[in-house]
């Protein structure tokens, strides 16, 4: 993808669909009008990600809670969903079997909870082999010791799909590259253009070059997620329905100091649920589910988020101990729900929305990362119905596999894994080859050519630094964020290591961009705030 060919083909083409929003439902949606043949743009204010769909919980997952709220279609196209997007990426999407511990004084008892998995398992169609399996009190406590054991009185094993959310849309993004779609990052809708009182395109502002120009399209989709009712009021469209914020905070904490064995979901006292993941070298622990009324473009985690994820923890797994001062990262996002009175928070729906204006603004909230799919071919099928009826193609995404991704199984993926730590073993880098194909799949390929083409010897830092220029020549990377929080992750799950090599990357950036040392200042700064709020608290 290259950024200053699309910038001019945004300013001097027309488009079918111009998107507004590159998270996962516009990376989606991106997809599929392309592959069914329209010209299609798309444009993100900040960078590719940056806002819900890299601050999830990590998980595909067929929406086990919504069970609770009765919401048993949502559940069954989700869970459908995760077969879908495995098959997909099945290195990005990787099976993650869930312990859900049950408690005496709170929580469904052992009977309703077999029941609901298994309405669970149906509904989302899961495999025999992965369909749920009750545990008594004693194998609860084996598969996970940490458990505070007077509370414990069995539990159970489900299926999950662990993914990095980033990655993911990153992945999404340029696969709709390749069908055509014109895709841009830090480009904010600032205007619309209309003619007879319908859209026509918008004036967008390119922060990179700090210009403004127009775009011009036939139809126009606003995917923006926590900021589509913004858009909605610059198109004087803003009635009726709208957006309720809620937020989601995620601790990161050493697996040293938080060494549970396997992924968990368990019950608070006030009826929320809480997953704590582990990840390589650390566990993760989340979600939050508040009102949210700050500012859309800055949210991070209170010192009252990990306070309360804090407490939730050392109540379940007493052993553990957690102080604030143990966490090592955080990251905290918002779902854009569709406001229902009298509802909490943690009542509201999940389910998407289309909203369309008079003026033909087309606008689509609510919804799951598992379900961004299926979302995209509502939003297409309307757009060809009313606008390109010529158009006869049917959604195909189901079988357009993600860049990298050409591995018929997940047993490929591991045999891959093998191969390329073997690569990596002779010049001691091997621990590093789960993350790199997990990351980037067969694309790993290039990372490690541009690797043994360095003049430098071969280690750690310079492995990172082929991961960069990967990055920049293949992902529209702008910024050392950009690398560090959305292509690799490094920020939530490593960040030990990226303030190790924080310092010879951003010099590359430099290189790279013939930055001044004016502007390679700003660029460090604007990281060190981000790294500031991580932990802030």
């Amino acid at each position: 993808m290259n950024r200053t060919k699309n910038i001019d083909q945004l300013r001097t083409q027309s488009f079918d669909l111009l998107i507004i929003g590159g998270g996962i439902t516009g990376a989606g949606i991106a997809l599929d009008a392309a592959s069914r043949g329209l010209n299609v743009a798309l444009v993100e204010k900040n960078d590719f990600a940056f806002g819900t769909s890299s601050r999830s919980t990590k998980l595909i997952h067929g929406g086990l809670r919504y069970l609770k709220q009765l919401e048993f279609g949502l559940v069954k196209e989700v869970g459908s969903e995760r077969a879908v997007v495995h098959k997909l990426a099945p290195h990005l999407v990787v099976p993650e079997k869930m312990l859900l511990p049950l408690y005496e004084k709170r929580g469904f008892g052992s009977l309703l909870t077999s029941i609901g998995l298994k309405l669970y398992d149906w509904l989302a169609g899961v495999k025999p082999e992965d369909q749920r399996r009750m545990l008594t009190r004693n194998q609860t406590l084996k598969q996970e010791p940490l458990l505070k054991p007077e509370d414990v009185k069995g539990g159970a094993i489900y299926a999950e799909y662990r993914t990095d959310d980033a990655r993911l849309t990153i992945e999404l993004i340029k696969t709709a590259a390749q069908y055509g779609a014109c895709v841009v990052n830090y480009c904010q809708v600032e205007e619309f253009h209309y003619q007879e009182d319908k859209i026509t395109g918008a004036k967008v502002k390119d922060h990179v070059a700090d210009l403004s120009f127009s775009v011009k399209a036939k139809v126009v989709v606003s995917a923006a997620g926590p900021w589509v009712d913004e858009l909605r009021t610059i198109n004087h469209s803003k009635k009726g329905k709208r957006l309720h914020l809620t937020k989601g905070v995620h601790l990161v904490i050493p697996r040293t100091k938080f060494p549970v064995k396997q992924a968990i979901y368990f019950d608070v006292e006030d009826g929320r649920m809480i997953f704590a993941i582990p990840r390589g070298e650390i566990t993760y622990v989340g979600t939050t589910d508040t009102n949210y009324q700050g500012s859309i473009d800055e949210v991070y985690t209170s010192k009252d988020d990990a306070e309360y994820l804090v407490r939730a923890v050392n109540r379940t797994f007493p052993e553990v101990n957690l102080a604030l001062t143990d966490i090592e990262s955080s990251w905290a996002g918002l779902r854009p729900l569709i406001h229902e009175d009298g509802k909490s928070a943690s009542e509201l729906s999940r389910k998407d929305e289309i909203f369309e204006s008079d003026t033909g603004l087309i606008s689509i909230a609510g919804g799951k990362l598992t379900g961004y799919r299926k979302m995209a071919e509502r939003v297409v099928d309307l757009v060809i119905e009313k606008y390109f009826d010529e158009v006869e193609s049917p959604c195909q995404t189901e079988n357009i596999p993600f860049v990298g991704s050409d591995f018929k199984n997940y047993n490929q993926v591991k045999e891959y894994i093998i191969r390329t730590a073997e690569n990596l073993k002779e010049v001691g880098l091997s621990h590093r080859a789960a993350y790199l194909v997990n990351n980037y799949g067969k694309q790993t390929d290039l990372i490690l050519a541009r690797l043994h083409q360095s003049p430098a010897p071969v280690n750690e830092v310079e492995l990172i630094k082929a991961e960069l220029w990967f990055c920049l020549t293949h992902e529209m990377v702008v910024s050392p964020s950009d690398f560090f929080i959305r292509r690799t992750g490094m920020l939530y799950f490593n960040r030990p290591l990226m303030e190790s090599v924080l310092n010879p990357i951003i010099e590359d950036f430099g290189s790279h961009f013939n930055w001044t040392n004016q502007t390679l200042q700003k660029e460090k700064t604007e990281l060190e705030k981000s790294i500031h709020l991580a932990y802030q608290f």
